[in-house]
């Protein structure tokens, strides 16, 4: 696979690093000399340039790649990369930085973001996911097609806990695709149970994740996006 990565900063170089050694091609670009250093990841290839111009992309090879990192430290530039790259080179995948949570909502398919990837919204998931007993936690938000990863603690006095996979009716599109028990990760199966405690994997959407917590927590939780 092929990928190219506007923006060399210290997160540009790192999600280098883990390509390169996953063994994909990689090409990092960025208009600043001081984070465009070759000798930091030699395995990569280097451009110093704006991945906001469109001669710049075009010298980037965008036409051949297979996906585009937006990981610069600005969002409208990741934004537009991501755009350009959509429109204009027919790029499959676009991942882009979110840097401002208030700019959230702008990353989706309008501005060509197939995946938005928020520092902040993660490590408030993973704060919540840590400590959060009975509370939906949404893990990660897939722009493209809507779907969301959540996280639920089954608390002990859930009326699901105990009950096999296969006797629960989850709601609307809503998949379980993991359990961690004990520190262990489960694939679960039709035959396997909802035990106390266990950290509950879910693929859903968002109009279903409130129902999804009332039903296997239920309680007095204010509905997400309510005042």
């Amino acid at each position: 696979m092929r990928v190219v990565i506007a923006g060399a900063g210290s997160v540009g170089r790192s999600i280098a690093r883990e390509l390169l050694h996953n063994g994909h091609q990689v090409l990092l670009m960025d208009r600043e000399r001081k984070d465009l250093q070759a000798s930091k990841i030699p395995e990569a290839s280097w451009l110093l340039a704006d991945a906001c111009e469109i001669t710049a992309l075009h010298e980037a090879g965008l036409a051949d790649c297979d996906v585009v990192v937006a990981a610069t430290g600005d969002d409208k530039a990741n934004l537009v990369v991501s755009l350009l790259a959509k429109t204009e080179f027919g790029v499959p995948r676009t991942v882009a930085r979110v840097n401002n949570p208030k700019n959230e909502w702008m990353f989706d398919e309008a501005w060509g973001v197939d995946v938005a990837v928020s520092t902040p919204r993660l490590m408030t998931a993973l704060v919540e996911e840590a400590v959060s007993v009975g509370d939906l936690v949404r893990i990660f938000q897939f722009q493209q097609g809507k779907a969301t990863m959540v996280e639920l603690t089954l608390p002990a006095d859930s009326p699901y806990a105990g009950k096999r996979v296969g006797d629960v009716s989850f709601p609307g599109e809503t998949v379980l695709v993991g359990i961690i028990r004990e520190d262990h990760p489960i694939a679960p199966s039709r035959d396997d149970s909802l035990e106390p405690h266990d950290e509950l994997l879910f693929i859903s959407t968002p109009e279903f994740e409130d129902e999804l917590e009332a039903m296997l927590s239920p309680g007095q939780r204010v509905p997400r996006g309510a005042d």
